[in-house]
């Protein structure tokens, strides 16, 4: 009888191997190739509890004992079980062999991402995400024209952000998780992130002194409103017009220096901050030390800051967010000044901040922020201070931006607001102006990036008044319709925003 039954199982065996041998792995679907169970798994052709009999504590089944006959056919099966799962593994071990060559071909770069994707990456991608994922890849790879965005279908994040998942987990290049903050988004159908204009604490100036004198402090110094919307935001970024020291002396011949108590620093996450600009020139006021104390106390806090540090590797660094499945660079750089040098530039061995009166440097950082991530946001303090037209000097910058690869590109410094301009899909503002900086009443507001679902970004902005040092959230229409309607007049022709405070272009509206 054993014979019998061995010879039933191989018999079965065979067959399978002969149906399975009729499919082209190429031709079946991920969904085909993976409706095997795993051994440990019941099909519909096992045998169920009741059908086997209950067990005793001896292990002796109660009822009616199997026959051979019965006890053949479960071996069989079990058999054919067996067969099927090796050969699904056979061919997920094949098709991964096939995606790692394809993979190396000059036509897949963008798909992977650049990265050495090699045989281990796609077994620890199967361990991970399963086998299917491998045969929709191989299948897409044949057809010779990748879409990246498969990889974040199949297992709801980028390459960029899978190969940072299995460094982390495989203990490999430890070093590209620096610098990577892991965010958890409100919703898992967009990431938004907003970027205020200036904001001053410093020692002595009438914003601080208001702020001492209210009784809930920087509660009291913006709407309630305003301050939901902020910290509602996945990721918010303030631009910080001062520096956190009490060392230093103000710089001689600088008309206006600006230093608060580091204890401030703690302000910031009543805002819910995410992330903070150095790069600007307001930050230097007080010498090299008082922007190391500057670092060294929003580190403190647990807040990233870009566009300055301890060298020019330092300065240079983008922070990258990891949101929703995809990876966000932020980087950041300045300007100003144009006519003096009061703010000092990072070199190798001293701190500053990374400049772009030349764009080169800022080119370099957004070029290889690009290579490593879904989605660059430039963050620019230019122009010139007090006016609403943009200069030819910002726009020649923000082309040379766009085309180094930033999808959005954030600007500050002069102010006041100025306008819009889409540069091909790369939507820019030129400046947002104060958000938080003096008594003054003047209009301001917060710009929003969405990135959707399906990895598409679209830039809007939120208005808002500063006035008598309290910024609010702007409700009413016609206050509404009055920012929009100055703003588009200083935005570039071909651009538009339209009456939700989205940046499109012209036939994007009239669409």
């Amino acid at each position: 009888m054993k014979y019998g039954l061995e010879k039933t199982a191989v018999l079965a065996g065979l067959c399978l191997l002969l149906a399975l041998g009729g499919c082209a792995r190429g031709g079946r679907t991920a969904k085909e190739a993976m409706s095997v169970p795993d051994a440990g798994q019941k099909t519909d052709t096992e045998l169920s509890g009741s059908d086997a009999g209950e067990k005793t504590d001896t292990g002796r089944k109660t009822g009616t004992e199997p026959s051979e006959t019965d006890a053949g056919e479960e071996i069989s099966k079990a058999g054919t079980v067996e067969v099927r799962k090796d050969t699904q593994e056979a061919e997920i071990k094949a098709a991964a062999a096939e995606v790692v060559r394809l993979a190396a071909e000059p036509f897949a770069e963008e798909f992977t991402g650049g990265y050495p994707l090699d045989l281990v990456f796609f077994e620890w991608l199967s361990s991970e995400y399963g086998g299917s994922c491998i045969l929709e890849m191989e299948k897409e790879l044949h057809a010779f024209s990748p879409d990246p965005e498969l990889w974040h279908r199949l297992t709801g994040n980028t390459v960029h952000v899978l190969w940072l998942l299995y460094q982390k987990e495989t203990g490999g290049r430890t070093d590209l998780l620096e610098n990577v903050e892991w965010k958890e988004c409100a919703s898992p159908e967009r990431v938004t992130l907003a970027f205020t204009g200036d904001i001053n604490f410093s020692e002595g100036y009438p914003t601080t002194r208001h702020l001492d004198s209210c009784a809930n402090g920087l509660e009291d110094c913006f709407s309630e409103d305003l301050l939901v919307r902020m910290r509602g935001m996945d990721i918010l970024m303030i631009n910080n017009e001062f520096t956190y020291s009490t060392r230093g002396e103000p710089l001689a011949g600088k008309t206006y220096t600006f230093r608060a108590d580091p204890r401030r620093a703690k302000l910031l996450h009543t805002f819910g901050t995410d992330i903070v600009n150095l790069a600007n020139n307001h930050v230097y006021d007080y010498g090299p030390d008082a922007l190391l104390d500057t670092i060294e106390t929003l580190k403190q806090e647990k807040i990233p800051y870009v566009g300055a540090g301890a060298n020019l590797e330092e300065a240079s660094r983008p922070c990258y967010f990891i949101c929703n499945g995809r990876k966000i660079a932020i980087v950041s750089a300045t300007q100003i000044e144009r006519s003096s040098n009061y703010t000092k530039e990072a070199t190798e061995d001293t701190p500053g901040v990374l400049k772009t009166l030349n764009p080169d440097k800022f080119v370099e950082v957004i070029e290889a922020a690009d290579q490593s991530s879904d989605c660059v946001i430039a963050v620019v303090h230019w122009g010139t201070e007090g006016n609403s037209d943009y200069g030819q000097d910002q726009a020649r910058l923000a082309q040379a931006f766009a085309e180094a690869g930033a999808d959005a590109i954030i600007g500050g410094h002069t102010h006041c607001l100025q306008g819009f301009e889409m540069i091909g899909d790369v939507p820019v503002i030129y400046s947002l102006g104060n958000f938080w900086f003096s008594s003054s009443t003047l209009d301001t507001g917060l710009a929003q990036v969405t990135i959707d679902r399906n990895g598409d970004l679209a830039l809007s902005f939120i208005p808002c008044i500063q006035e008598r040092f309290r910024t609010r959230l702007v409700t009413e229409p016609a206050e509404t319709e009055r920012i929009f309607d100055f703003l588009q007049k200083h935005s570039a022709r071909g651009t538009v925003l339209n009456g939700e405070g989205f940046v499109l272009k012209e036939q994007q509206e009239e669409g």
